[in-house]
């Protein structure tokens, strides 16, 4: 795993030595020219004392850096305070660096009062006083360097100190905690990631609140019709005559049929969740199709009731991007409701178009219809319009809502004209525009009752 505080103090740790050797190895140079300077200076000034010296001068001493020549003007050596040094015995006239059996020397040769004066050095001393004289100069740095790699650390744990209290906020907290973060001393950088973390916390919390809100429903909706099993049950277990028990048979028996139904509602509302369940895989789906498909399968039911079910309108161009199977228990709820509301010998519509490039599925019916007072209700779990005399779970709307949001569309109810409930699902915009839907009144678009 990268650290980002080993990556900042190695690279800074890294600029700071590089940096420091680079500038002592420029002093170093620095102070090896001005050497060779002020020793080149030192060499003439040397060679200027030496005018006229006699032929018999002494010897230089063991310890003196300089070697001194002196020949005439025929090429006869006068002097030599080092003949051992190695040096030729001709010489340029000027500076000049002379390469040796015992290494390179720096040469000045003159002419003086009709003698030829030479004076070396050995590069050697040179070098020698250089790295003398940078090791001075750079000895503080050098001295320094361990205090700022100091400074660079403490620099850097400050810098980050930050990330360590926000892993630290993050840890302490319970599975229950959902708080979000605080944000006011979190530094630039780090704050897009508060940010998220904080709406991350905030979608889980609204996951764990529709979680406990099912969980609640859930053992609502279900304390019922488990109570009245349990008395039709124990209906079953007194009656004693035949006809009393089948009676009480037929009564247990459909029990447990609106109590399976709930609970096939009930999973299928799990599963319409918008937060519990994987981002939709994007497969194209006909409205029309599927509007087609729905007609066909309610057309027996609607048929027993004397409901007149048809569709006015199959646009081919309502296409939309979702999760077929989902689609198809939306407009199945709508139509169950629809059958559910609709007195004998009323009216179904369907339709399935695009208005204003939006895709749209509509199921309109001539029952009673909701009042604008409970509109905004009849989307909850479990509502059911105490006016209503057909049984329902109270959950097909909460699963329309709920599978609308998982494909970004809206819901909105109407009366319908004549009387009744429209239900429009609206789908995101396409690419192109299609052609308004007729009234729902009209007839020239519908066909037969229970055909597509």
């Amino acid at each position: 795993m990268r650290s980002i505080r080993r990556t900042l103090l190695a690279t800074l740790l890294a600029a700071v030595t590089i940096v420091t050797l680079a500038a002592a190895l420029f002093v170093y140079r620095q102070a090896r020219q001005q050497m060779d300077a002020i020793f080149d200076y030192q060499l003439r000034q040397l060679a200027l004392t030496l005018r006229g010296a006699p032929a018999g001068i002494g010897g230089a001493p063991e310890d003196l850096d300089f070697v001194v020549q002196i020949w005439d003007q025929t090429g006869v050596e006068l002097y030599a305070s080092r003949p051992d040094s190695g040096l030729p015995a001709i010489a340029q006239i000027g500076l000049a660096t002379v390469p040796t059996p015992t290494g390179d020397w720096r040469v000045y040769t003159r002419e003086l009062g009709g003698l030829i004066v030479q004076v070396a050095q050995p590069l050697r001393v040179r070098e020698k006083l250089a790295f003398a004289a940078s090791l001075r100069t750079l000895a503080p740095v050098l001295l320094i360097l361990p205090l700022l790699a100091l400074l660079v650390w403490r620099a850097v744990g400050r810098a980050l100190a930050p990330l360590d209290h926000l892993a630290e906020a993050v840890r302490s907290r319970s599975a229950t905690s959902l708080e979000p973060l605080p944000e006011a001393h979190a530094p630039e950088e780090v704050l897009p990631l508060v940010r998220s973390l904080n709406d991350l916390l905030r979608r889980l919390g609204a996951a764990l609140d529709a979680q406990r809100a099912f969980v609640a429903d859930a053992a609502h909706g279900l304390r019922t019709p488990l109570a009245a099993l349990n008395l039709q049950l124990q209906l079953v277990e007194r009656a004693s005559e035949t006809t009393e028990r089948a009676a009480a048979l037929a009564d247990l028996k459909a029990g447990l049929d609106r109590a399976t139904h709930m609970v096939q509602q009930l999973l299928t509302l799990a599963r319409a969740e918008p937060d519990a369940v994987p981002a939709l895989a994007g497969e194209p789906v006909s409205l029309a199709d599927l509007l087609g498909e729905a007609v066909a399968d309610h057309a027996i039911v609607a048929e027993a009731k004397g409901v007149d079910l048809g569709a006015t309108e199959t646009a081919k161009e309502a296409v939309v991007t979702g999760d077929r199977p989902a689609l198809r228990t939306l407009l199945a709820n709508l139509i169950e409701n629809a059958i559910r509301y609709t007195p004998e010998g009323g009216r179904i519509d369907v339709a399935a178009a695009v208005a204003v490039g939006r895709p749209y599925l509509e199921v309109a019916d001539s029952g009673a219809g909701i009042p604008q007072t409970d509109r905004a209700r009849v989307f909850d779990r479990f509502y059911r319009r105490g006016s209503g005399s057909e049984a329902g779970t109270g959950l097909g709307l909460a699963i329309v809502k709920a599978i609308a949001e998982r494909h970004s569309a809206t819901v909105s109810l109407r009366d319908t004209a004549g009387g009744g409930l429209t239900v429009r699902v609206e789908f995101p915009a396409v690419a192109r525009e299609g052609k308004a839907p007729p009234p729902i009144s009209g007839d020239s678009a519908r066909p037969a009752n229970g055909a597509p």
